[in-house]
């Protein structure tokens, strides 16, 4: 650990957008902290249809437009005061003393980005560690055949889980999810932030890998633990059309979009073959509905 993590002040960027409540709540366990050294907390209202209220100990940031993730973080990242930024999702519970905790856990890799352990509220791990994506981990995950099958750690690993994430656990991965990482402000800066050309989805990966490229690892931190609802507000159609999206943009930095579309193609193929045996069988599924759907996201956009 270089000296200028030696200071555990810590800049918390919050990007809000919707229902003020769970954001003011996130804020309210931020402010009464036990433990951690000074805060800098920046809510980002995303231009949200529900304004987040001017709070006392919180610098707020209004957007014009709605950006997405990444451009939100980056504009409460720009007013970055300490060498540490943990950007949270609004939606977020967290502990008494999880920053102190997280920054103790992070403090012998930095720099790095560091995640904690993330729960549902159902307590399941949200697999935080991942391997970088590749062709073969998102075919694996399209199929339908395969999603009975989903819960085991062999299918796990196939669509780039990090299966040694656990628990108690401190493991260098290839990244980790955005719901809550911890970021050296300075590397950050100097790869440019997030890519705003992301709306939702894959900025959080492009981003270290970006940060690898400058000697910055990811770590999983498993000795912490957040909870985290994730995505319930938003129409789960929308947000498959979000999460495609993003994933042929970080094809087209990372690897090839035209071959990632044709397996796609490839797969949705398979389900519609496998869709119509079930919908033989008397199952409640349209298998040519959903095949149209399934082509649908994966239209090259002009």
């Amino acid at each position: 650990m270089t000296d200028r993590f030696a200071d555990p002040a810590v800049t918390v960027v919050i990007p809000h957008y919707g229902d003020a409540e769970p954001t003011q709540a996130l804020v309210k366990a931020l402010l009464n902290q036990e433990g951690a050294g000074v805060l800098q907390l920046v809510v980002v209202d995303d231009c949200s249809p529900l304004p987040f209220p001017e709070t006392e100990g919180v610098t707020l940031v209004r957007r014009q437009v709605n950006g997405g993730f990444g451009t939100a973080v980056n504009s409460g990242a720009a007013l970055a005061d300490h060498s540490l930024i943990l950007i949270l999702n609004s939606d977020l519970e967290i502990g008494p003393g999880f920053v102190s905790d997280l920054v103790h856990a992070a403090a012998p890799w930095q720099p790095a980005v560091v995640s904690p352990q993330v729960v549902g509220h159902n307590g399941k791990p949200q697999w935080v560690g991942r391997h970088f994506p590749t062709i073969r981990h998102q075919v694996t995950e399209w199929l339908t055949p395969l999603a009975r099958w989903r819960h085991l750690p062999l299918l796990h690993e196939a669509v780039g889980h990090d299966t040694r994430c656990r628990d108690g656990a401190m493991v260098p991965v290839d990244w980790v999810v955005g719901a809550a990482m911890l970021i050296p402000r300075d590397e950050f800066r100097v790869v440019g932030g997030f890519d705003e050309g992301f709306f939702m989805n894959s900025e959080e990966v492009d981003l270290q890998r970006r940060l690898r490229e400058h000697g910055i690892p990811s770590v999983f931190a498993g000795t912490v633990c957040v909870r985290h609802e994730g995505g319930g507000s938003s129409d789960p159609d929308r947000r498959r059309q979000w999460l495609v999206k993003s994933r042929m943009r970080y094809a087209e930095k990372w690897g090839n979009p035209q071959v990632l579309r044709l397996a796609l193609r490839m797969a949705s193929a398979i389900n519609f073959g496998f869709n119509l045996v079930r919908q033989a069988a008397g199952r409640d599924v349209n298998a040519l509905k959903n095949f149209r759907r399934e082509l649908s996201y994966l239209r090259v956009e002009g």
